[in-house]
């Protein structure tokens, strides 16, 4: 890590003059110092996702802060804990390094002595923070069912704002363009989270006539209507204690929408023809590919449903905000076509892969998969069907020279790491770079070895 600046810093002491001290001189650094007269304070501010690290004297009542560090540790052993001693502490910090303290510093000391030592901390806390990242999205891409694939930044902003709400007891709205992957972001949240035993129920709202929809959501009783020979659990009450998921909600009839948002509401659900209310543990889950507030001040959709849905919004970005991540979905897609249709999977070459990247993907993530069928069962004669419109100026304007060759830059590194089962030495020799510079242009663009390596 290169930067520093504004990673906050909890210090810890019971003398206000040296706490005052140390404050000053680390935001004379560009630190953010959070300062706090006793452990129990500081404690409230930590957690395992804690950025910085903290500063503590030994010496303090009621709690000392040693005491301080054991209870920082059942937080997360790894935060780093720096020690502030008297000359007298000395003894006591060295056995408290190696109960786990991070170092300590001897009174008097000066603020560069201190700031040194922070930004060392800190640099172990970053290593931890991001080793963590990737041991989460390495564990999340080898698991069974849906996956949420890409390495682009603003996949990854995704990523982190779904497990932020996996369990939380919030209805979500997804919003994303056709064929951006919507129901598999509702099935993912579905899937990891603590409902997964329970069921999945989907309904695309569009698709439904409007003479049926009510009673597919809501369920009847015999004799409800003309035609209701027998009684009808409605998708509401199937998917109690799972998730029910809404596609294309913005084409949910008008006169619908006020008992969807009594069921929202009220979690209670009433079958047509009956006067029972069945209680629901239920985690609702919208999609629509268009701007619902736009259409609710046009006044083709509920305000106030709008408002009840957008507690928790998902915006999934288009393919073309995410060009990076093309060639990772397209292996992806193709590996699963190949074993499909029993076909054998051919290596693509640079080429082919720049001409992916060149494409603008109208239809997104579903084009992209399409594609990669068609290139295992036409064995890549027939990968392509793009628009005619789609040209070299497109393309240009597009992207930026600069954005084209770090987009082959990224590429190549990648199928090198491939090619060489994730070996370092023989994709320098590969690539006709030195080491240094291949981990350079590794961390540049977010890539490990630990992904290419054959067990």
């Amino acid at each position: 890590m290169d930067d520093h600046n504004n990673l906050p810093v909890v210090v810890v002491d019971d003398e206000r003059d040296l706490l005052n001290t140390i404050a000053q001189t680390l935001e004379l650094n560009d630190l953010q110092p959070l300062c706090f007269d006793s452990g129990t304070a500081a404690l409230k501010q930590l957690n395992r996702d804690f950025p910085g690290v903290v500063v503590t004297d030994i010496n303090m009542s009621p709690m000392d802060g040693l005491e301080l560090m054991t209870c920082i540790q059942t937080i997360d052993r790894e935060l780093p804990v720096i020690l502030i001693t008297g000359h007298g502490d000395i003894s006591m910090a060295v056995n408290a390094i190696r109960d786990g303290a991070y170092e300590f510093i001897e009174k008097p000391f000066t603020g560069k002595q201190l700031v040194s030592v922070i930004q060392r901390a800190l640099e172990r806390r970053h290593l931890v923070l991001e080793n963590r990242a990737l041991k989460q999205e390495l564990a999340v891409h080898s698991a069974p069912g849906s996956r949420i694939l890409g390495n682009a930044s603003n996949m990854k902003r995704l990523r982190n704002r779904i497990h932020q709400v996996l369990d939380a007891p919030a209805d979500i709205l997804i919003h994303g363009e056709t064929g951006t992957g919507k129901e598999l972001v509702a099935r993912y949240l579905h899937e990891h989270s603590s409902r997964r035993q329970h069921p999945f129920v989907a309904i695309n709202c569009g698709a439904v006539p409007e003479n049926l929809i009510e009673s597919e959501l809501f369920g009847h009783e015999s004799g409800a209507f003309t035609g209701a020979e027998k009684a009808r659990v409605g998708k509401f009450e199937y998917a109690n204690g799972g998730t029910l998921f809404l596609d294309e909600i913005e084409s949910m009839p008008a006169s619908l929408q006020i008992k969807i948002l009594r069921v929202l509401e009220e979690r209670k659900v009433e079958r047509l023809g009956s006067n029972k209310l069945i209680s629901l543990d239920i985690r609702i889950v919208a999609a629509t590919k268009v701007d619902l507030l736009q259409l609710a001040e046009q006044g083709n959709f509920r305000e106030d449903l709008y408002y009840r849905l957008n507690l928790v919004k998902l915006n999934i970005p288009p393919l073309r905000e995410r060009l990076d991540d093309v060639p990772l979905l397209f292996e992806h897609f193709a590996l699963l076509a190949a074993e499909r249709y029993q076909r054998q999977l051919e290596p693509t070459g640079t080429e082919f892969i720049d001409t992916l990247l060149q494409h603008h993907w109208p239809g997104n993530v579903r084009e992209l998969r399409n594609a990669a069928e068609r290139h295992i069962l036409t064995d890549g004669f027939d990968t392509f069907e793009f628009r005619e419109d789609d040209t070299l100026r497109d393309i240009q304007a597009r992207a930026t020279l600069p954005e084209r060759v770090e987009q082959f830059e990224r590429m190549a590194i990648e199928q090198s790491l491939k090619q060489n089962n994730g070996c370092i030495k023989d994709t320098m020799v590969c690539l006709g770079i030195a080491r240094k510079t291949l981990y350079d242009k590794m961390k540049k663009y977010s890539l490990t070895k630990d992904p290419y390596k054959v067990a």
